[in-house]
């Protein structure tokens, strides 16, 4: 680790980052001291950028509108949200087709509905139905109203990523906002080592209001960083502690988490590759670089490049999933939907994600190590030679001793036979719809409702549907 700390150093004083297309960006770096600029690259003193990474929280809260589902990110943490970018859909019936708004709702739905899921993302899949240039306010608008829990906003434009906090004042109130985060945007360095205007203005309009950035770099080992996966990591922490800083020149103490999402690759067909062992390495080093730096460590969940929710889907996930939760990553996106390398958001795997995620955050809480986990009296109870399926204690705890999965089977093959010899995506399927058909919206207040149709509609009218 200290190493690979060295290696960062290096980077940050040596090689520098780009800072490319904003030269408001440019002119920040260029007021403080230290810093070499040559053309859009950055260099600064690495103890100094250390310095400045520290005033980011270490721990912050994250508002949602229902303050029971708000969430705490960073330290030993650990909050889950689904899939994010997904330009098609997929289910057992209509196959794959392209995202729609409709779909984007029901799987904002699903978010809510999930126990296992705490935050809602935010691209739970492209609404493709709807213009780009408009397509934001839809997306903002079905997280702040079918689900209260806490989501991300907008920042491929810098306009969208202000109509994103415009609303969230318009649910939380200015005051409420002032002092606290309720909002975060997530965006990815252009690597290698370039942050391009997309990042800071993002940085500008979520940490000048006091809001969260997760800043990510998205690394393809042996295209975007070295095949090196040691190299590859160093080069993403340099780029994150980069906009870290950066972020704290903006606003000192804005919340910051420091992501990565690095993949290894087919160096045969330049294929992204999934859940296998490089991304463990990178997972178990990232946190620990970004627990020494002291901010919250962000990467992804359930990633696979599966067709279908099959076989090869769960063996990925699981092995992209168990090194998430045994390096304490603190924010985890892509946990439950993924499919076909991020390109698909899957009905089926949705939910089995999120039965995973269960099991996962069983394993995470450990022993229970009270007087009723350490069941003292049913062994004196029971006693040599006895057995406990009718003791005191079974009877107390049968319905919470376990988890219990709600897409697995563990019945005999006469039962499993006379119910329809269901597979598990099958079962996934009357799953996902049966949570649908029971949703009911959370509450929300009639007059915020009312400012959030207003400023949608003033928005809109003011532009030109745009598709690109």
């Amino acid at each position: 680790i200290s190493r690979l700390e060295a290696q960062v150093d290096w980077i940050i004083q040596d090689i520098g980052i780009a800072f490319r297309d904003d030269p408001e960006a440019l002119a920040l770096w260029r007021e403080q001291a230290d810093v070499r600029i040559d053309g859009d690259i950055v260099r600064a003193p690495a103890d100094w950028i250390r310095e400045i990474c520290s005033n980011a929280p270490g721990q912050f809260t994250q508002f949602a509108r229902n303050p029971e589902r708000s969430v705490t990110i960073g330290n030993r943490h650990q909050v889950f949200a689904p899939i994010y970018g997904a330009p098609f859909v997929r289910d057992l019936e209509k196959g794959r087709r392209y995202g729609d708004l409709e779909s984007f709702q029901d799987l904002v739905r699903l978010t809510y509905l999930s126990p296992a899921l705490h935050h809602g993302g935010f691209v739970t899949c492209e609404p493709c139905d709807v213009p780009v240039s408009k397509r934001h306010l839809d997306m903002l608008f079905t997280h702040m109203t079918l689900s209260d829990k806490p989501h991300l906003g907008a920042i491929t434009e810098m306009s969208r990523a202000q109509d994103s906090v415009d609303m969230a004042e318009i649910i939380f109130g200015q005051d409420t906002m002032e002092n606290n985060c309720v909002i975060m945007g997530n965006v990815n360095t252009n690597s290698p080592l370039l942050v391009d205007k997309v990042v800071t203005q993002a940085v500008r309009v979520y940490c000048g209001r006091g809001q969260g950035i997760v800043v990510v770099p998205f690394i393809l080992s042996g295209a975007m960083g070295p095949v090196s996966t040691a190299a590859s990591v160093a080069q993403a922490v340099a780029e994150a502690m980069m906009v870290c800083a950066y972020s704290q020149l903006v606003r000192n103490g804005a919340p910051f988490v420091l992501g990565n999402f690095l993949s290894s690759m087919s160096l045969k067909s330049g294929a992204p590759t999934f859940g296998m062992p490089e991304s463990s390495l990178v997972m178990s080093a990232g946190a620990q670089l970004a627990r020494r730096l002291r901010v919250p460590f962000r990467s992804s969940g359930s990633l696979c490049g599966s067709k279908l929710p099959d076989a090869q889907a769960a063996y990925e996930s699981a092995n992209s999933m168990a090194p998430v939760l045994m390096s304490g990553v603190n924010f985890v996106l892509h946990g439950a939907g993924w499919l076909e390398g991020g390109l698909a958001s899957s009905y089926e795997k949705f939910v089995m994600d999120c039965d995973q995620l269960g099991m996962l955050q069983t394993l995470y809480k450990g022993y229970d190590l009270s007087e009723n986990g350490q069941a003292m009296d049913a062994i004196r109870e029971v006693g040599p030679g006895g057995h406990y399926l009718g003791c005191a204690h079974t009877q107390a705890n049968f319905e919470t001793a376990f988890y219990r999965s709600n897409v697995a089977d563990s019945n005999s093959f006469e039962q499993w036979s006379a119910e329809g010899s269901l597979d598990q995506a099958q079962r996934a399927n009357s799953l996902w719809k049966k949570w649908l058909n029971d949703y009911e919206a959370p509450p929300l207040d009639v007059t915020k409702d009312g400012e959030l149709l207003e400023f949608i509609a003033t928005k809109k009218a003011s532009m030109e549907d745009s598709w690109t």
